[in-house]
């Protein structure tokens, strides 16, 4: 009696095109989504390797020293971005506010308002590259699979029909191969939905800050002074209150 040997090979040789073609979507979605959890897994790690810049930017001297030192802690950081986008706003609007036009008449809260809302913006759309994708793979990639073992088991029973034997052993080894696709499935949904949740959570926090630096920034280039900070710890207002001087950047 001739034993047939089931699994992942016989099924990929005894498939048909729509099997096929589900095992590619689903690989292509897996090598997507491990390619997208890697590269904002290392951003992810870079951001929290700049995390005392901001600080090192509020003790600076001035301006410029703590540009740069934004520049040599956080370089290309949406922190660094918002405080270059609020220099500049800032430096523009004071070689064109005496000027008789519309926009030298503009109000400087709202002109820097504007300024660091469009640097937020453009670092939101940055944060959340990706995060549609991985929502797709993940709550897709486990349909696709589905489907591949439906259709899997549908082309198992008609052969098995077409045989004329029924046994167990004759339907348990097509349908265990058909699940393969649904294992396949559910292995590229999991680590998409993790990364999205955590990706998700962290940009978040990272987004919190940002806000809470664009109202430091906002009130220290509309007043010259920064809102001294509250956070339940007793710190001398001298050194709460600590800011790069108005020297040019």
């Amino acid at each position: 009696m001739e034993t047939q040997v089931f699994g992942l090979a016989h099924l990929w040789t005894q498939s048909d095109l729509a099997i096929r073609a589900v095992a590619a979507i689903l690989l292509l979605m897996s090598i997507t989504s491990w390619y997208l959890i890697l590269t904002r897994g290392l951003r992810q790690l870079r951001a929290r390797r700049s995390e005392g810049a901001v600080d090192a930017f509020w003790a600076a001297a001035n301006l410029k020293a703590g540009l740069q030192r934004l520049g040599e802690q956080a370089p290309d950081s949406p922190f660094e971005a918002l405080a270059q986008q609020g220099a500049a706003a800032a430096e523009h609007l004071r070689q064109h506010s005496h000027r008789e036009t519309l926009g030298g008449t503009m109000n400087t809260d709202e002109f820097i308002t504007r300024a660091l809302r469009k640097s937020i913006s453009m670092s939101t759309s940055s944060l959340e590259s990706g995060q549609t994708m991985l929502a797709s793979i993940g709550s897709t990639a486990p349909f696709i699979g589905l489907f591949g073992t439906v259709w899997g088991i549908y082309h198992a029973l008609v052969n098995i029909s077409v045989s004329g034997m029924a046994t167990l052993d004759k339907v348990a080894g097509p349908v265990g191969e058909a699940l393969i696709m649904t294992a396949f499935g559910l292995f590229v949904a999991i680590p998409a939905v993790l990364a999205y949740n955590a990706f998700t959570r962290a940009n978040r926090v990272e987004l919190s800050e940002l806000d809470a630096f664009a109202h430091d920034l906002h009130a220290w280039f509309c007043t010259g002074a920064r809102i001294a900070p509250v956070n339940g710890r007793a710190q001398p207002r001298a050194e709460a209150a600590r800011l790069p001087s108005t020297e040019a950047a």
